[in-house]
């Protein structure tokens, strides 16, 4: 017993502190066991996506739609319905959240670079689903023994709005797609079980339930350091843009989980950044997932990515 009580004492807090991290990344991702990613497609899950794709044909006759975005509907709307299937799947998984591992780093480089460096306020993500970065959020805080930020969680609880076709039609032929799935609905109940199961729900994690237009021109927050947008489509992203970017921190970051030619969300980021001469290196973690950081005079841009 004195011999493993020693082992104990020798680990160092930051190796604590690194395994703790680890291992939670791999919990909210379901990454601990093997998983059924490599299943056939069942007949069940074929008949879901019947139909599917003449749904989009139908977006197809509206007028205006650009060339580029008419091709990508074209391949949606002539997608096999097996391909359907297995996407579909790929969004319901048992994880606490559908980001990549690289996501997932990039957000505890971040909150930890906001730490270290003492930029000014509190962590957020505006569309959570199942909460697994926002449980990150609280548990990097924990893990570096801040006293202090909060974790703020916005979401409508209720799923993806419904985008406008003469907004952004693709916005609009993904979200028929994600409708098979419930539309990535998840109940506020469930996000805030999924805190109390990692023993990190306290009065440090706040809630904004409801539409981003509806909640977040009024939201509480003072100033924000690290701020991740995973609204998807267009008139989210902007929204949630226009209400919050202006008090983020000098030194913030702000993460854009759906930066990509398919989603709204990539219009949505080029306008602003263009509208209000935001300067600062857009930076890519991953196919979908880039970054930025607002001007700071002793800010040191993290690297791309810590890992493969």
């Amino acid at each position: 017993m004195p011999a493993a009580r020693s082992a104990r004492q020798a680990v160092e807090p930051d190796q604590v502190r690194r395994r703790y991290l680890e291992l939670l990344k791999s919990a909210l991702g379901d990454r601990l066991y093997p998983g059924a990613e490599d299943a056939e497609v069942t007949l069940a899950e074929l008949s879901r996506v019947e139909g599917l794709s003449a749904r989009v044909k139908e977006l197809l006759v509206l007028p205006a739609i650009e060339k580029e975005q008419r091709l990508m509907l074209e391949r949606l709307s002539t997608t096999d319905n097996e391909t359907l299937a297995r996407f579909l799947r790929d969004n319901t998984p048992r994880a606490h959240t559908l980001v990549s591992r690289s996501a997932l780093d990039n957000v505890e480089d971040c909150v930890a670079a906001a730490l270290a460096e003492g930029v000014v306020g509190d962590l957020m993500e505006c569309g959570v689903w199942q909460g697994g970065v926002t449980i990150l959020m609280r548990a990097l805080l924990e893990a570096y023994a801040d006293p202090d930020r909060k974790v703020w969680v916005a979401d409508s609880f209720q799923g993806l709005p419904r985008p406008d076709p003469s907004v952004d039609v693709l916005d609009a032929a993904l979200h028929t797609f994600l409708q098979a799935v419930g539309g990535l609905a998840v109940s506020l109940e469930t996000v805030q079980e999924n805190f109390r199961r990692f023993d990190l729900l306290d009065e440090r994690v706040r809630f904004l339930p409801g539409w981003f237009a509806d909640t977040l021109p009024v939201a509480p927050i003072e100033r924000l350091a690290v701020l991740r947008l995973d609204g998807d489509w267009y008139e989210s992203t902007r929204t949630a843009l226009e209400c919050l970017y202006p008090r983020v921190s000098p030194g913030g970051f702000v993460i854009i989980d759906d930066y990509a030619e398919l989603f709204g969300a990539h219009r949505a980021v080029d306008e602003y950044r263009r509208s209000h001469s935001i300067a600062s290196p857009l930076i890519q973690v991953n196919d979908q997932v880039h970054y930025w950081r607002k001007p700071y005079p002793t800010a040191t841009i993290i690297s791309e990515s810590r890992r493969a």
